[in-house]
């Protein structure tokens, strides 16, 4: 049970075709929420993705009133949907924030999980410094199976908010608008980013064993429909996405760009932690047929990374990665 003076903590996320994480998300977060507001739906770009009338295509809609009806006792979930398209995920970010109603407003994707102790660590840091305005966290991305992760240049970038440590966590006041998706920004009452503020660091709190465990990669059923998504979407720029996901994610065949954002170098390796436990009881689901949804053959990928040339190559682009990170910085700089 979650202690009176803890913080008061807003989850907010925006779901399209959630399934099978809904209900697992969901009772993970519950013990530490005075708030769940779960925005459904669908942006433009993902109008292969759903209903003509802008809504998931695999019941994630029936899945929470669901949860609302036989699992929401105290009465904290908040399921915002409408008929028609969102205008863009900008929109679906601010529908749950202007209902936040928590001291802090921590935004989670419904394939995004945490150990529950790591949970309570962060409660007790936002309770021993309110200064805090932000928390970033460094992510764990599995691929194709619980028992692998990816990792590459993408996700290495040196800066402390690049894409491999995001911020998910927001000190949040009634005057606090929810100004842009990507990236996230929040601007307090005089306008500042409250990220620029006093963030808490994912990279020290990776020192410390706390992460994000990001499983946005794990079923075929995911990746076609994000591949779907980038594809369409203009901000993303991956037209080639969808080949990315039947020729790398499917088959393995260039096994040295197998995170989605393909134009960087990225190996697999093996996951040797353990799985947050609603992560844990979902793979119970699964295996014992309470759930059914495909899962990838992972007989290529344990194949690659038994080969010692894999590991030599893996072992090459790690020990690049800082001078193309430095590379790629002193471009940018130059381009400016």
């Amino acid at each position: 049970m979650i202690k009176s003076q803890t913080p008061r903590i807003t989850f907010g996320i925006i779901l399209l075709n959630g399934r099978p994480f809904i209900r697992y998300n969901l009772r993970a977060l519950y013990p530490f929420a005075h708030q769940i507001i779960v925005v459904e739906g669908a942006a433009p770009g993902a109008v292969e993705n759903a209903t003509p009338d802008g809504h998931s295509l695999d019941g994630s809609l029936a899945e929470l009133f669901r949860f609302k009806a036989e699992e929401d006792p105290e009465g904290k979930l908040e399921i915002v949907t409408r008929d028609g398209f969102w205008s863009e995920k900008d929109e679906m970010s601010q529908a749950y924030a202007q209902r936040a109603a928590g001291d802090y407003l921590w935004q989670v994707d419904i394939d995004e999980f945490y150990q529950p102790q790591d949970m309570q660590t962060i409660l007790a840091k936002l309770h021993a410094d309110p200064a805090i305005t932000a928390v970033y966290f460094k992510q764990i991305s599995f691929w194709g199976g619980f028992d692998y992760v990816t990792d590459g240049w993408y996700l290495q970038q040196p800066q402390d908010a690049g894409p491999g440590i995001i911020p998910r966590v927001f000190k949040w006041q009634p005057d606090y608008l929810y100004a842009d998706h990507r990236p996230v920004t929040i601007l307090d009452g005089n306008g500042r980013d409250i990220c620029q503020i006093h963030p808490l660091n994912g990279r020290e709190l990776a020192l410390e064993g706390i992460f994000m465990y990001h499983y946005s990669l794990l079923f075929p059923k995911q990746v076609a429909e994000k591949s779907a998504y980038y594809a369409q979407a203009e901000w993303a720029k991956r037209a080639g996405s969808e080949r990315w996901a039947q020729e790398v994610f499917g088959e393995l065949k260039r096994p040295y760009r197998v995170h989605n954002v393909y134009q960087y170098p990225s190996w697999l390796e093996r996951f040797s932690g353990q799985h947050p436990p609603q992560i844990e009881a979902m793979r119970q689901d699964i295996q014992d047929g309470k759930i059914q949804i495909e899962l990838r053959p992972t007989t290529d990928i344990e194949h690659l990374l038994n080969q010692p040339v894999y590991k030599i190559g893996r072992a090459g682009l790690k020990l690049i990665s800082p001078f193309a990170s430095f590379a790629a910085k002193v471009r940018r700089r130059w381009r400016q």
